[in-house]
């Protein structure tokens, strides 16, 4: 592997592990008691995640390999722990382990509406909506800037949110069908 082909995958790697790494710690904290024991088996993870990388199978989703992971880190805690048997039960680990993949994936699904139903807004709703959200601007500011009273501002970003939240409604059901 070239110096570009191992920075792609470096970088792929990341990229991956931040979206997943929400979900692991999730998925730890709730299995592992002590929440140093838990720091150190999200790092285990971590770790054997970016040695094993090549093992990823890009046809499913990384989250899904990053949990198959932990639960083996944890029942690996727990037996040099010197315990007889796990807090919760495999059945339980691999319950939770599918629930996080639906939630992570529902999650990315909610983004990518959300990011289309930005895209439909005009150019000044859009303005307050970076103004409020990106630039974290106080309603007096964005006001300021857009030429316009603080209530005026708190309607029109109220309507905003609204017509976004029925959008992102409409995507998500135009997906599930």
């Amino acid at each position: 592997m070239d110096h570009r082909q191992a920075s792609d995958t470096r970088e792929r790697l990341s990229r991956l592990w931040l979206q997943a790494e929400p979900s692991v710690n999730a998925y730890v904290f709730a299995a592992v008691q002590r929440f140093q024991d838990a720091e150190d088996v999200v790092q285990q993870v971590a770790l054997t995640a970016a040695r094993r990388f090549e093992e990823y199978d890009d046809s499913r989703p990384f989250v899904a390999w990053a949990l198959w992971l932990a639960k083996s880190k944890i029942i690996d805690h727990y037996r040099v722990q010197g315990r007889q048997k796990l807090v919760f039960s495999e059945a339980l680990l691999d319950h939770a382990a599918t629930r996080l993949v639906e939630r992570q994936e529902a999650n990315q699904a909610g983004a990518a509406a959300l990011e289309k139903c930005i895209d439909k807004l005009p150019p000044k709703s859009r303005r307050l909506l970076d103004l409020r959200y990106v630039e974290d601007a106080s309603m007096e500011t964005i006001a300021r800037t857009v030429q316009s009273t603080a209530g005026s501002v708190r309607v029109m970003l109220f309507r905003v949110r609204d017509l976004l939240a029925d959008c992102v409604k409409a995507e998500l059901a135009k997906e599930a069908t």
